[in-house]
């Protein structure tokens, strides 16, 4: 069926559709995912794609989402305001005007424009055509809001569809959460504080609702421009002996879901100190035999060794 065809068969079922539409939840376009076209800005769509894939509503923040990529500045208040700040990776041009959008159009590539062309096209068609698609894919459920993450972890911008092994320690033989599964989708929030020999330290959003990560990923591809510029980390090292039970967890953020248990007497190497809304040593044990790192409460620890800060003798005075 060619699709002026398509068009009118499809119209003739709106009344139906619409009804049923409204029992139906939204086929969201994934619960790890930050972009409604992870590949918006790489890949040149086709019009039968976003004819059939996406509801009306979802294409009109479709491709504002090609202009938000580069820092469009939104009206503030208007709908894609609203949605586009909810998501880390934007920041708007500061130096853009609500009538003047010359720097976000300069940075879009010539398949950008295409894109943005073509999905401005198929939504203008819909509603021509009175077609919603309400079976097509609505928006993405938005990362969490107001992450409690540790001070340090810093937004990085990562290639989308990238499907990233993550281990608790930086080796491939360190031990790896989720039943050995644990991985991050780059379509999700990830945050990285550093790296520790080429591999990067870094919370990232989970696949269950509300639980962030820190983990170690290697080989991550960063999108062009991004900023990549993560430190070496440098760890404290001692042996520490556990003061009371304890659990470990390497969720600091949201959960505080444990790993594993840590008894009286147990030692650990303590690599350091970090802050959220509370504080949490980082330590590095074994779970199953496996070198594994992750977080306990501070104040568990007989942390002993010099005073790191150097004290000055009050008595001792500039030559």
């Amino acid at each position: 069926m060619n699709r002026s065809g398509r068009i009118s068969v499809l119209t003739a079922a709106l009344l139906l559709m619409v009804m049923l539409g409204a029992l139906l939840l939204p086929a969201a376009a994934g619960a790890d995912s930050m972009y409604i076209i992870p590949d918006s800005s790489t890949r040149a769509l086709t019009y039968d794609e976003l004819w059939d894939g996406y509801q009306y509503d979802t294409l009109m923040y479709a491709y504002n989402e090609i202009l938000a990529r580069h820092g469009y500045k939104f009206e503030y208040g208007s709908r894609c305001y609203n949605w586009f700040t909810l998501m880390p990776w934007y920041h708007a041009n500061e130096g853009e005007s609500s009538k003047n959008h010359s720097q976000t159009y300069r940075q879009m590539s010539k398949l950008e424009n295409e894109n943005f062309d073509l999905i401005k096209q198929v939504y203008r068609d819909m509603r021509a055509a009175g077609y919603y698609n309400p079976r097509g894919r609505g928006l993405p459920t938005p990362p969490a809001q107001n992450v409690n993450k540790p001070r340090g972890f810093e937004y990085v911008d990562l290639k989308p569809n990238q499907k990233l092994p993550v281990y608790t320690a930086p080796s491939k033989s360190a031990y790896r959460a989720n039943n050995g599964k644990a991985t991050c989708s780059t379509n999700g929030a990830v945050y990285a504080l550093g790296y520790d020999n080429g591999w990067m330290l870094m919370l990232y959003e989970a696949n269950h609702a509300g639980q962030y990560r820190v983990g170690y990923v290697k080989g991550a591809k960063f999108n062009k421009g991004a900023w990549d510029d993560l430190e070496e980390l440098v760890w404290d090292g001692r042996r520490c002996t556990v003061q009371s039970n304890v659990d470990v967890t390497d969720d600091p953020a949201e959960t505080g879901v444990d790993l594993t248990r840590l008894y009286e007497g147990d030692t650990v190497i303590y690599l350091t100190t970090m802050f959220n809304t509370d504080s949490w040593d980082y330590i590095e044990t074994e779970i199953d035999g496996q070198t594994a790192r992750g977080f306990i409460p501070s104040g568990y620890l007989d942390i002993t060794g010099e005073d790191p800060t150097e004290e000055i003798d009050p008595d001792e005075g500039e030559g």
